[in-house]
């Protein structure tokens, strides 16, 4: 279901998007790199709503957007009309008729879809907007070892050169080892100047901030920090918050000594508590991992200023909160699950998963609200 069809009142969760935040963290993250800066809205910008994101980046000043499908940049173009929109997972066959319809540049990843996209250029005699000739970008593998091409796979597609404009190189860049990192650097280096003139890009959130400095060259794109998570863990965050997650409360509960909570009966009293059941589970990006049991310190929820934790396995549909240190609460109030006190970072590190996935999963059955925290 589409969340802008979910309302406030019918809503088991809420979650509160701030706009305002996600273009401050933009202009951000422009100024620490001092190029230009491009946003990644793949995955419906990251799960907080793809429309309403490209347009306020689109407004602040954003002109390249980085999507992952075709549909993606369809939709992105139908927002901001005059950006760069590339497709980071290239084009298939019979594709190609919509990236020319909408203006979209494939990024290129092996040598099948280079020989697709000159052969397409070549026959069907199509032109980019202005005239010119059709475009793409070439991801180069500089060690990651998964979408990307080699050196060797460039020198076997060189006669399709003359057929299309290359208007951007770009890479990724391993962030936790500084030997790799300068290693991918020198292979990188080694391809630009094979193009010379054509930008490229190689850094993404982290990368930005990285202490060795890496080259900038002439974009970054970053994604999960500009809806506010942390690109630099283990120090204090320079993003602002983006994102908060309220549920309502379904039902309280008084448990006696010695009983279980939940079909797998993970959670046992040592003494009397009082438990909540909140509306958002595992259907709403709920990891099982937040739950606290006898083998493993799982997350917390903030409950009038008090973390309490998850206990049970969590369920689809809602999940169990021990409230015994918190005050009276009532069913229908809301809590307040994530936020500017349990950061997307906490979160995710609480349940063991990235923070991508904690944003990526959030947000498919709440009632979604553009707003300042």
């Amino acid at each position: 279901m589409d969340p802008k069809e979910i309302s406030l009142r019918g809503a088991g969760a809420i979650l509160t998007i701030d706009l305002a935040a996600i273009v401050a963290n933009w202009q951000t993250l422009q100024a620490v790199a001092g190029t230009e800066c491009g946003a990644v809205v793949k995955a419906d910008a990251y799960g907080l709503g793809l429309e309403p994101v490209v347009k306020a980046l689109y407004e602040a000043g954003c002109r390249t957007f980085f999507v992952a499908h075709v549909f993606e940049g369809v939709a992105v173009r139908a927002i901001a009309s005059e950006s760069i929109i590339y497709v980071l997972n290239g084009v298939r066959p019979a594709q190609e008729y919509t990236f020319v319809a909408h203006d979209l540049r494939p990024v290129l990843n092996s040598v099948p879809e280079v020989e697709d996209w000159g052969q397409y250029c070549a026959t069907s005699h199509k032109r980019a907007p202005d005239g010119s000739p059709l475009k793409a970008g070439l991801r180069i593998d500089t060690g990651v070892n998964q979408l990307g091409l080699k050196l060797y796979d460039l020198e076997r597609v060189d006669h399709l050169a003359p057929l299309f404009d290359v208007t951007l190189l770009l890479s990724q860049l391993v962030t936790a080892n500084d030997a790799i990192a300068d290693r991918q650097i020198e292979a990188f280096d080694k391809i630009r100047a094979r193009y010379p003139g054509v930008p490229s890009s190689l850094a993404n959130s982290a990368a930005i901030f990285l202490d060795n400095n890496p080259p900038l060259y002439d974009l970054v794109r970053p994604g999960y920090a500009l809806y506010g998570g942390n690109p630099v863990p283990g120090r204090p965050n320079p993003m602002r918050p983006v994102v908060r997650l309220d549920a309502h409360i379904i039902q309280v509960r008084v448990l006696e000594p010695g009983q279980t909570v939940g079909i797998e009966r993970l959670w046992k009293t040592r003494g009397p508590r009082r438990v909540i059941m909140v509306s958002a589970g595992l259907a709403d990006g709920i990891p099982s991992g937040l739950t606290d049991n006898e083998r493993h310190v799982g997350g917390r929820a903030l409950i009038q200023g008090t973390l309490c934790p998850y206990v049970s396995d969590i369920a689809m549909d809602y999940s169990v909160i021990d409230v015994s240190d918190a005050t009276y609460l009532e069913r229908g109030e809301i809590v307040e699950l994530l936020g500017k006190t349990i950061t997307i970072d906490d979160f995710a590190t609480m349940a063991g998963v990235s923070g991508y996935e904690i944003l990526s999963n959030l947000g498919r059955r709440c009632h979604r609200r553009y707003q300042p925290l």
